[in-house]
């Protein structure tokens, strides 16, 4: 057990396995993003300590601009908490609040060889798509993600397919210093977290749902209003078969919303094909919308309200902020001590 004291406050962090996340503010989260991941996180807290870091720094990679880069980073903060991601129990923080991921980023990057850098899929993706402006920080990123791991002493990383690269090279980034130096930090390792149903797009069933969706109608955001919902899913692709049937495969658009009715309402599938047999894709439709309402609606309105309380939200991102720079202060030090830096 660690207790750490911080301003008055006695925080017992007790010696579990640590989780690392970091999550870029790009706005509202999707119904995707909740019911096939965030859903599930809230369980971490009671066996892992675990870091959720919105990294703002990440985000000006590409030109944001600053109100609402500002606006999104504490929207999220409010959505996570509105999740069910308890700060007592989770630390939250931002990360441009705890200089040690800048500090650390500069030491990594002199340990990260260029061709691993060069080699990062995703900065050849960011490239393409922001072909005016190729900045160092595209390339170097990676850096600051490897230190945003293991300032941590993360064990586990949860990651998609994507993103397995970067905790590789976070490794390849400790296993080189710490070949040097010893054991400074802890080896992380991809972590595959219980997954939700996977949510596919209303407009697009053979792709994920996401807010990169050419079709805005594709996408359910847990912010929308619960007018903007109903209209999409009346807009949802089905079939001409007219026969509510769970059948991946052959019924891609009826398949996801079953999958999505089955989440919101507790029923099986095969209570979902009794409840609509005979019946069309209009009641369908309709009945599976209003079950999303009423499912996001609770959230919705406590992020709403987390928002609203300006210095509720401040005391959970500085609280956060605290209990982050705690842990992370610590590994730095090491870190300055072992390159060879004078202690201030």
């Amino acid at each position: 057990m660690v207790v750490l004291c911080l301003e008055g406050m006695v925080i017992i962090m007790d010696e579990k396995k640590t989780i690392f996340s970091g999550i870029q503010p790009s706005g509202d989260l999707t119904l995707g993003s909740y019911l096939g991941a965030i859903k599930n996180w809230v369980e971490l807290a009671d066996e892992y300590e675990c870091f959720y870091c919105i990294v703002d720094m990440h985000a000006i990679t590409v030109r944001q601009e600053p109100q609402l880069l500002r606006k999104r980073t504490l929207a999220q903060l409010a959505q996570y908490i509105a999740c069910g991601l308890d700060p007592e129990k989770n630390t939250i923080f931002i990360q441009s609040h705890v200089p040690a991921h800048a500090e650390l980023a500069w030491v990594l990057s002199c340990y990260t060889v260029f061709g691993g850098l060069s080699r990062m899929s995703q900065v050849k993706d960011e490239s393409a798509k922001n072909a005016d402006n190729i900045n160092a920080g595209l390339f170097t990123y990676p850096s600051l993600m490897a230190a945003d791991i293991l300032l941590y002493q993360a064990d586990l990383v949860p990651v998609g397919s994507d993103q397995k690269q970067h905790v590789e090279l976070a490794r390849d980034v400790a296993g080189r210093f710490n070949g040097v130096y010893g054991d400074v930090f802890t080896m992380p390792e991809v972590f595959i977290p219980k997954v939700g149903a996977r949510i596919m797009s209303l407009t697009s069933p053979e792709n994920k749902m996401s807010k990169s969706d050419k079709d805005p109608g594709g996408c359910i955001y847990i912010m929308q209003k619960p007018e903007e919902i109903m209209r999409s899913f009346k807009r949802a692709v089905t079939d001409s078969e007219t026969c509510v049937r769970y059948a991946p495969d052959t019924k891609p658009g009826v398949s996801n919303l079953m999958s999505i009715y089955s989440v919101a309402s507790g029923k099986s599938f095969s209570e979902i094909e009794a409840e609509f047999e005979g019946r069309g894709y209009g009641d369908f439709k309709l009945a599976v919308g209003e079950s999303v309402v009423e499912l996001l609606r609770p959230i919705r309105e406590e992020a709403e309200r987390i928002l609203a309380d300006k210095a509720y939200i401040e005391s959970v991102y500085k609280t956060g902020a605290q209990r982050a720079s705690y842990v992370a202060e610590k590994t730095l030090r090491k870190v300055y001590k072992k390159v060879g830096f004078v202690q201030k």
